[in-house]
């Protein structure tokens, strides 16, 4: 018999197959937020691996740029360094950016690095520790505008509320595009009122919550949406579905789905003036039937669980899975759906070992974690 990672395996096959499905025929696909290299967090992005999802799921090209690597200092000249390799080892398929560390000469790293061949600059505040109220930001952004680079910076999880701060360096540059990762959920609803309808402002859409991606769709037009995995941390097939499901709960049109997947990237990459914003899509009441809003509740519950390494003692998978008993709204297909999924990640987590390589463990937490975060995206973005 199969043990439960082989399980897990042919299971996110199937996925992939339901990926192809959602997507629209010939579609290209342009991922705006990649990394490769060794982040001091463990994790690990490989060039060989991109390339063979790139191949596999239709990616025509990425901005890629390096991880907060264990030799950054001084200003991140060692990885970007890897970086410029790896994308001239792509043969145009990945698209430098620069790295840059506030605190170590940024202006003459990104000026070093763009004559060298970058295509944009990346700014991580919570990582290097900075504000977007600091003054060292706006020489960058004034180079960015010089250079007809894009910026792009984190905007997820670990920053205080910095809307009004960055609306002020985009007010200042207009003529620099910027590109706020992670949807901009550290601080989404004012960076939208603040920035929203904005020609050359995107958010992208390396999430883990779908509701994150329904709550950016109806504050900021589709002109303003650019696909991204976050790569490594983020992976497909979840990474193209999570994108797809939710803006087509949208209701964006095929065209406008397109331009997500890759006509604004494209435009960015080509350095061809941005297209003005049209109105938001998508609705300011979200409905779901009772038994996946449940089951969302469990599997929201799980993801830190997993994330820390913990057992399920509170035994919420197993709660997830009671919940799809329910057929009473008459969703079986995916109810169903959900159940083979967790039923997997619920024997993967179980087997999840306590000791051994590091390597492996981590790749065994992330399988599991792959299994609810699908069913989590159907759970959230079956229309009721």
């Amino acid at each position: 018999m199969d043990d439960p990672l082989q399980r897990a395996q042919k299971l996110m096959a199937q996925w992939d197959e339901e990926l192809q499905r959602e997507l629209p025929g010939d579609a290209e696909i342009f991922d705006a937020h990649t990394h490769l290299g060794a982040d001091i967090d463990g994790m690990v992005g490989i060039y060989d691996d991109l390339m063979r999802g790139m191949d596999k799921y239709g990616i025509s090209r990425c901005f890629m740029f390096c991880l907060d690597e264990p030799d950054r200092h001084p200003g991140f000249r060692a990885g970007n360094e890897r970086t410029l390799d790896f994308a001239a080892r792509s043969e145009g398929r990945l698209i430098p950016f620069v790295r840059l560390d506030l605190s170590e000469d940024p202006i003459g790293e990104a000026k070093r690095c763009l004559d060298l061949g970058a295509r944009g600059i990346k700014l991580h505040p919570r990582a290097q520790k900075f504000l977007l109220n600091d003054e060292r930001l706006s020489p960058i952004f004034e180079l960015a505008a010089e250079r007809g680079v894009p910026v792009l910076i984190h905007g997820g999880r670990g920053l205080p509320p910095i809307a009004d701060d960055l609306g002020r360096v985009v007010d200042r540059y207009p003529e620099a595009q910027l590109i706020v990762a992670h949807a901009g959920i550290a601080d989404l609803a004012a960076l939208a009122d603040r920035l929203g309808g904005k020609a050359g402002v995107f958010f992208d859409t390396s999430v883990w919550s779908p509701l994150d991606l329904l709550g950016l769709y109806r504050l900021v037009g589709p002109e303003q949406v650019v696909y991204a995995s976050d790569y490594p941390y983020g992976q497909q097939p979840a990474s193209l579905l999570i994108a797809l499901r939710t803006a087509r709960l949208a209701q964006l049109t095929e065209d406008e789905v397109r331009g997500v997947l890759a006509g604004n990237a494209n435009r960015i990459a080509a350095g061809e003036p941005p297209l003005e914003p049209s109105a938001p899509k998508g609705s300011d009441v979200f409905q779901q039937p009772m038994a996946l809003a449940r089951i969302h509740q469990y599997l929201s519950m799980a993801t830190p669980l997993l994330w820390t390494r913990q057992p399920d003692r509170v035994g919420v998978l197993g709660l997830a899975l009671n919940a799809c008993d329910d057929r009473s709204n008459g969703h079986r297909d995916e109810l169903e759906q959900i159940r083979e999924l967790l039923t997997a990640a619920q024997e993967m987590w179980r087997a999840l070992p306590e000791e051994g390589d590091e390597q492996d463990r981590m790749a065994h937490t992330r399988a599991t974690f792959r299994l609810i975060h699908l069913a989590d995206i159907v759970a959230v973005t079956t229309p009721a």
